[in-house]
């Protein structure tokens, strides 16, 4: 039998849809905005399996007047608590400084726990008399309801005030300011309003807007399902094939992994033949649900922001302005290879 041998490069794809902004993205970025002399902090939220490509320099634009606190969320769905995971946290750290970072599952009480001590800290010394309002933004679908939710459990043992869902778009208003830190002698409490999830108006490469949609940051119809378990496959032949070999030998051809999992689950159309679309959702589900792998999707390097930042900056262009940079730069490369 033949040694299997993972892809090392994953295609490019310039069918890959690169926006996901939409309106209420634009309203809600608007009207934080319009609030941001009343917060005293914000909470900017992260998904960890993608501390880069989740990052929205939208908010560094808008709110970046303002104190920040970067809580990478899901931690428990990206690592599996190695010193390796340890060091990757310490980079990413590195990264964000002078902002503080924290690293949280919102299951994890002790985790909370720190957001909270921190949030109680900052308004400690805001001195407010009605209390210390905060704002907490992200990328659509990155886990800001479920913190606040956890904040306000942990912090009053009150049950959710937010509503969540595995894709995005559930939250689309500013709502009141929900409280998670009870009034005492070293502050007046703490308010945190949550906010919709503001995409960018552009992604300058496909493969971060894989990334995007594999972690969920989009809704599954923008890019075909079959598609982005195409790229999970790509990265779980990387790192380990036997994350599926539950149901399928290690294979590069996506086709053959959802034909032997839609098989396996009964997931067959009319005259027998699998349902495809339906098998590859079940297995992004798996990977997100971390049942297949937990891992960085994103390569954390000390010099990896550095490498990272022209393509971060054309993540806060306008659509416009990113596809004429885009090809101002292939016209430069055509060029410089003449």
């Amino acid at each position: 039998m033949a040694t299997f041998v993972p892809r090392r490069v994953y295609p490019h794809l310039d069918s890959i849809p690169r926006s996901y902004y939409l309106g209420h993205h634009a309203a809600g970025l608007t009207k934080m905005k319009s609030l941001i002399n009343q917060i005293d902090l914000v909470i900017e939220c992260r998904d960890y399996r993608t501390p880069l490509v989740s990052r929205n320099p939208l908010f560094e634009e808008t709110l970046g007047e303002r104190p920040r606190l970067i809580v990478y969320t899901k931690q428990d769905l990206g690592s599996t608590y190695t010193a390796l995971d340890q060091a990757k946290e310490e980079i990413i750290r590195q990264w964000d400084r002078p902002s503080s970072a924290l690293f949280a599952d919102v299951k994890d009480r002790n985790a909370v726990r720190q957001v909270l001590r921190f949030a109680k800290d900052h308004a400690a010394s805001s001195n407010h008399l009605v209390g210390s309002r905060m704002m907490v933004v992200g990328m659509p679908n990155v886990g800001k309801s479920s913190l606040l939710n956890a904040l306000r459990n942990v912090g009053l043992g009150l049950k959710k005030a937010a509503r969540t869902g595995d894709q995005p778009g559930i939250t689309r208003k500013i709502a009141s300011g929900v409280k998670i830190v009870e009034k005492d002698k070293e502050s007046e409490g703490v308010y945190l309003l949550d906010t919709p999830g503001v995409f960018v108006p552009y992604v300058p490469d496909a493969e971060s807007m894989l990334k995007l949609a594999l972690c969920g940051n989009v809704k599954d119809t923008v890019v075909p399902p079959t598609t982005i378990a195409d790229y999970l496959l790509f990265h779980l032949n990387l790192r380990d094939p036997s994350f599926y070999s539950m149901f399928s030998e290690p294979s590069n051809d996506v086709h053959q992994v959802l034909d032997r999992l839609a098989r396996k689950q009964g997931r067959l159309k009319k005259g027998g033949f699998p349902d495809m679309e339906a098998a590859a959702l079940q297995f992004i589900q798996r990977w997100r649900a971390g049942g297949m792998g937990r891992f960085i999707l994103d390569e954390v390097a000390e010099d990896a922001l550095d490498r990272r930042k022209d393509t971060l900056e054309g993540f806060g262009r306008s659509m416009h302005q990113a596809r004429k940079a885009s090809k101002e730069a292939r016209r430069h490369a055509a060029l410089e290879a003449n």
